[in-house]
Protein backbone atom coordinates (compact mmCIF):
# COMPACT_ATOMS: atom_id res chain seq x y z
CA UNK A 1 0.00 0.00 0.00
CA UNK A 2 1.32 3.48 -0.86
CA UNK A 3 1.64 6.48 1.62
CA UNK A 4 -1.51 8.16 0.50
CA UNK A 5 -3.93 5.62 0.08
CA UNK A 6 -2.41 4.52 3.91
CA UNK A 7 -3.24 8.43 4.72
CA UNK A 8 -6.59 8.48 3.17
CA UNK A 9 -7.31 5.18 5.45
CA UNK A 10 -6.68 7.04 8.85
CA UNK A 11 -8.24 9.91 7.64
CA UNK A 12 -11.45 8.27 7.33
CA UNK A 13 -11.26 6.76 11.01
CA UNK A 14 -10.23 9.84 12.35
CA UNK A 15 -11.58 12.65 10.39
CA UNK A 16 -10.46 15.25 12.55
CA UNK A 17 -6.30 14.75 11.11
CA UNK A 18 -8.00 15.24 7.42
CA UNK A 19 -5.75 18.57 7.84
CA UNK A 20 -3.01 17.80 9.73
CA UNK A 21 0.63 17.57 7.74
CA UNK A 22 2.30 14.54 8.43
CA UNK A 23 6.25 12.97 7.51
CA UNK A 24 7.03 10.01 6.65
CA UNK A 25 10.22 8.10 7.26
CA UNK A 26 12.37 4.71 8.69
CA UNK A 27 13.66 4.54 12.16
CA UNK A 28 17.69 3.84 11.72
CA UNK A 29 19.51 0.04 11.69
CA UNK A 30 16.13 -2.12 11.54
CA UNK A 31 13.41 -0.07 10.01
CA UNK A 32 11.04 -3.59 9.77
CA UNK A 33 12.14 -4.63 13.32
CA UNK A 34 11.45 -1.54 14.59
CA UNK A 35 8.21 -0.16 12.79
CA UNK A 36 6.78 -3.82 14.01
CA UNK A 37 7.79 -2.58 18.01
CA UNK A 38 6.20 0.53 17.06
CA UNK A 39 2.91 -0.64 15.84
CA UNK A 40 2.59 -3.07 18.41
CA UNK A 41 3.21 -0.47 21.46
CA UNK A 42 6.63 -1.73 22.54
CA UNK A 43 8.46 1.22 20.91
CA UNK A 44 7.11 3.93 22.16
CA UNK A 45 10.45 6.81 21.98
CA UNK A 46 13.40 7.01 19.74
CA UNK A 47 16.26 9.28 19.81
CA UNK A 48 18.31 11.93 17.49
CA UNK A 49 21.20 13.59 17.73
CA UNK A 50 20.69 17.28 17.83
CA UNK A 51 23.62 17.44 15.41
CA UNK A 52 21.73 15.83 12.65
CA UNK A 53 19.31 18.42 12.32
CA UNK A 54 21.70 21.22 12.38
CA UNK A 55 23.95 19.88 9.06
CA UNK A 56 20.37 18.72 7.69
CA UNK A 57 18.99 22.27 8.38
CA UNK A 58 16.02 20.33 9.54
CA UNK A 59 13.02 21.82 11.57
CA UNK A 60 13.07 20.16 15.27
CA UNK A 61 10.15 17.56 16.17
CA UNK A 62 7.45 18.89 17.84
CA UNK A 63 4.41 17.56 20.27
CA UNK A 64 0.95 16.79 17.99
CA UNK A 65 3.60 15.70 14.82
CA UNK A 66 2.38 12.97 12.77
CA UNK A 67 4.46 10.56 11.09
CA UNK A 68 4.40 7.36 9.01
CA UNK A 69 6.73 5.16 9.93
CA UNK A 70 7.57 2.88 7.33
CA UNK A 71 9.49 0.14 6.88
CA UNK A 72 12.51 -1.14 4.82
CA UNK A 73 11.17 -0.95 1.50
CA UNK A 74 9.20 2.15 2.40
CA UNK A 75 5.70 0.47 2.94
CA UNK A 76 3.42 2.00 5.75
CA UNK A 77 3.27 0.31 8.87
CA UNK A 78 1.67 2.60 10.95
CA UNK A 79 0.78 6.24 12.09
CA UNK A 80 2.30 8.04 15.07
CA UNK A 81 1.90 11.52 17.35
CA UNK A 82 4.37 12.53 19.34
CA UNK A 83 3.56 13.22 22.94
CA UNK A 84 6.60 14.63 24.27
CA UNK A 85 9.84 16.02 22.85
CA UNK A 86 13.04 16.98 24.86
CA UNK A 87 16.73 17.53 24.97
CA UNK A 88 19.42 16.21 26.80
CA UNK A 89 23.03 15.23 26.80
CA UNK A 90 23.64 11.31 26.05
CA UNK A 91 24.66 10.86 29.16
CA UNK A 92 21.75 12.39 30.73
CA UNK A 93 19.11 10.23 28.56
CA UNK A 94 17.01 8.42 31.44
CA UNK A 95 16.39 4.63 32.13
CA UNK A 96 13.02 5.04 31.45
CA UNK A 97 13.46 6.77 28.01
CA UNK A 98 15.85 3.97 27.31
CA UNK A 99 13.02 1.24 28.03
CA UNK A 100 10.44 3.21 26.25
CA UNK A 101 13.03 2.57 23.13
CA UNK A 102 11.77 -0.84 23.33
CA UNK A 103 14.60 -2.35 22.06
CA UNK A 104 16.78 -4.98 23.61
CA UNK A 105 17.06 -5.37 26.83
CA UNK A 106 15.11 -2.31 28.05
CA UNK A 107 18.21 -1.31 29.95
CA UNK A 108 19.80 1.86 29.75
CA UNK A 109 23.19 0.00 29.67
CA UNK A 110 21.97 -2.02 26.93
CA UNK A 111 20.30 1.60 24.95
CA UNK A 112 23.93 3.35 25.73
CA UNK A 113 25.93 0.01 24.10
CA UNK A 114 23.52 0.39 20.74
CA UNK A 115 23.62 3.89 20.81
CA UNK A 116 26.92 4.56 21.33
CA UNK A 117 27.72 1.81 18.28
CA UNK A 118 25.72 3.69 16.08
CA UNK A 119 25.96 7.51 16.70
CA UNK A 120 29.81 7.28 16.30
CA UNK A 121 30.16 6.04 12.63
CA UNK A 122 27.11 9.04 12.12
CA UNK A 123 28.77 11.73 13.92
CA UNK A 124 31.86 10.77 11.82
CA UNK A 125 29.79 11.28 8.79
CA UNK A 126 29.41 14.26 9.25
CA UNK A 127 32.90 14.94 10.61
CA UNK A 128 32.05 15.61 13.59
CA UNK A 129 33.05 13.38 16.99
CA UNK A 130 30.48 11.44 19.11
CA UNK A 131 30.96 12.07 22.76
CA UNK A 132 28.60 11.58 25.71
CA UNK A 133 28.21 15.07 26.06
CA UNK A 134 26.36 15.99 22.74
CA UNK A 135 22.81 16.77 22.29
CA UNK A 136 19.96 14.07 21.79
CA UNK A 137 16.41 14.70 20.82
CA UNK A 138 14.76 12.32 22.85
CA UNK A 139 10.76 11.91 21.04
CA UNK A 140 8.28 9.90 23.15
CA UNK A 141 4.80 8.57 20.51
CA UNK A 142 1.80 7.20 20.71
CA UNK A 143 0.96 4.57 17.68
CA UNK A 144 -2.87 5.60 16.28
CA UNK A 145 -2.93 3.58 13.23
CA UNK A 146 -3.62 0.98 13.06
CA UNK A 147 -4.74 -0.34 16.42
Amino acid sequence: MNIDIFWDKFITEYPTYQDASYTAWQFGVDATRLADLVSRGIKTATTSGLAFYIEDQEPLPKVNDLSIVLDAQDYPVCIIRNTKVYQVPFSEVSEAHAYKEGEGSRTLSYWRTAHRDFFIPEYASINQTFDENQIMVCEEFECLFPK
